[in-house]
């Protein structure tokens, strides 16, 4: 019996992966291609995070049902991690939830605060699950452009003006996923104002919040004054500390928000595996060396991305944060769009990068190359995407 579901209607087919299908075969046949497509970090997560799992998961009483909510002691570590960092002041208990990392939050979150119909903001591009963990839950999702800036607050006033209904929620990611944006505090004032003023609420996502190259720690929406009143926000430990299979990350903010997520979870899940959450509980707690050595790893391989490819013939803005470089596609190869200038890419220069059309139709100009290959294999890929551009168009 054929059967068409309605929410999966609503959901294009994964560009990704096209790219990924690609890569499969590409190695299967055995090339060897050097994969900058998907933001996994490739270090192993720092040992003594990994002792105390290890000494944790020797008790069997951890082996149990955890809670959904998370353990308290990480929770504490939560609160304790904002105010060392943010100098904001969390209450473990109503104002922090433990996630299995923050896509599963976003996704749970949009689920329990959307009616179908609902409008939401959500930059183009961004990173799917922004937009698509609220189309999952039946609502609408209007975009607005990326940068932060006067754009970005004029495209909010007529989204308030032009939308039936009124929006819900305004989804925020800086640093951004993919564009590798910054926004400072005077920007986020402003925002929070227009959106308390509106009633809307802000869902912001701070997953790079520590993967920063400029020496000025990314702010958090949270140090503004009133945030609270209508604002959440999701942290990751996939990238600050490599623990990206570990599916760990954690919401704080608006108590009614954490209320209302802690609610749908309790419904969905039993709560990340205890070990994990306890050797997570150390890694906020502990020595943060480990997060300068992660931090100047990726500095290194963007400069030597960046730089390389520059004397290749590819300029592309340098990212002051994340894990990512978002490429504008050369000129010559433009009128390919993102996805099959990806596709050539890895046929011709055996090198994968992600088609910027994934994060939205705005991105479709550009690709996403991650900072997941050492410098060794990056300088490879150089060559190799060197070599390409120069033959390109011969007989």
């Amino acid at each position: 019996m054929e059967q068409e579901f309605h929410r999966i209607r609503r959901l294009p087919p994964y560009v990704f992966a096209e790219v990924d299908k690609m890569k499969a075969a590409a190695r299967a046949a055995g090339d060897d291609i050097i994969d900058f497509g998907m933001g996994n970090p490739d270090s192993g997560t720092p040992e003594h995070i990994v002792a105390k799992l290890v000494e944790t998961i020797q008790d069997p009483r951890t082996h149990r049902y955890s809670t959904s909510r998370g353990i308290p002691g990480l929770r504490k570590a939560v609160a304790a991690y904002y105010q060392r960092r943010f100098d904001v002041e969390i209450d473990h208990n109503s104002e922090a939830v433990v996630t299995i990392g923050s896509k599963e939050g976003l996704a749970n979150l949009s689920s329990a605060i959307t009616s179908p119909g609902d409008v939401i903001l959500v930059p183009n591009p961004s990173y799917p699950i922004h937009q698509f963990g609220f189309i999952i839950a039946g609502a609408a999702a209007r975009n607005i452009p990326v940068t932060p800036g006067p754009e970005f607050m004029a495209a909010l006033e007529r989204a308030v003006q032009h939308s039936v209904p009124k929006p819900t929620a305004l989804v925020l990611n800086y640093p951004s996923n993919p564009t590798a944006e910054l926004a400072d505090l005077d920007f986020y004032g402003q925002v929070v104002d227009f959106c308390r003023f509106h009633g809307i609420f802000i869902l912001s996502d701070l997953a790079y919040a520590e993967i920063y190259f400029d020496g000025n720690p990314p702010p958090s929406v949270l140090q503004v004054p009133g945030a609270r009143d209508i604002a959440v926000e999701f942290t990751s430990m996939s990238k600050t500390y490599s623990m990206p299979g570990w599916r760990i990350g954690f919401a704080t903010g608006n108590s009614k928000l954490i209320e209302a997520l802690a609610r749908n979870k309790s419904y969905l899940d039993y709560g990340a595996f205890t070990p994990i959450q306890v050797a997570a509980t150390a890694a906020l707690n502990g020595p943060q060396d480990c997060v300068d050595e992660i931090r100047t790893r990726y500095k290194e391989r963007r400069d030597v991305l960046i730089d390389g490819l520059a004397a290749a013939g590819w300029d592309m803005p340098c990212p002051k944060a994340t894990m990512f470089a978002w490429a504008p596609i050369p000129p010559k190869f433009k009128h390919l769009g993102s996805l099959e200038f990806s596709k050539l890419l890895l046929s011709e220069a055996k090198v994968a990068v992600a088609p910027g059309v994934g994060f939205g139709e705005h991105g479709d100009d550009h690709v996403r190359l991650a900072l997941v290959e050492n410098r060794q294999r990056t300088r490879q890929a150089i060559r190799s995407i060197k070599a390409f551009f120069n033959s390109y168009g011969e007989e």
